[in-house]
């Protein structure tokens, strides 16, 4: 039998939230990210939040997954662009995973939202200074202005329809 964990890092609940709706749906064990928690299954899932282009903690789940004798890995992260976009998720992903882990490791991303109220500090600082630097530029592309929008205010995209591949991938086996 197929022992599945899915293991999350969450900062605001976003992450928690589609790894919650994912456990339920495959009936399987969840915890929130601790690196001894991988030992004893066969089938790990990470979940974390994209924060300055890079997936959070995800460099100390590949090393964990490695020592942990589980014997598949798949990854989704949580973030505030939209799923459609394409082409910087491709570049998100080059970033922070090597072409051979691209190619071996399932990896999704999950739309989210941003929640200042549970943001700490230092992120509220940083969304700040991209707030004012997005509203003095004086010719934006489509891009920035729509990036300007979506950063007014906190708000919720999570759908659990965007579970939908990594469901399927799962329950493969």
């Amino acid at each position: 039998m197929n022992k599945t964990i899915i293991l999350y890092r969450s900062k605001t609940g976003f992450t928690q939230k589609y790894a919650e709706w994912a456990a339920k749906e495959l009936a399987c064990a969840i915890a929130p990210w601790g690196r001894g928690a991988m030992k004893g299954y066969d089938t790990v899932v990470f979940g974390t939040r994209a924060h300055a282009g890079r997936a959070e903690g995800l460099r100390q789940a590949l090393s964990a997954f490695e020592r942990s004798g589980a014997k598949r890995l798949a990854l989704f992260v949580t973030g505030a662009m939209p799923n459609t976009a394409q082409e910087t998720l491709e570049q998100f992903w080059a970033q922070n995973l090597t072409a051979e882990q691209r190619e071996a490791i399932p990896h999704f991303y999950m739309q989210a939202g941003l929640c200042y109220e549970r943001m700490g500090p230092l992120d509220r600082l940083l969304m700040k200074g991209l707030k004012k630097y997005l509203a003095r530029k004086a010719c934006k592309t489509p891009e920035e202005a729509q990036m300007e929008e979506a950063i007014r205010r906190s708000y919720d995209m999570t759908d659990p329809a965007f579970l939908g591949p990594m469901l399927e991938l799962l329950r493969k086996g």
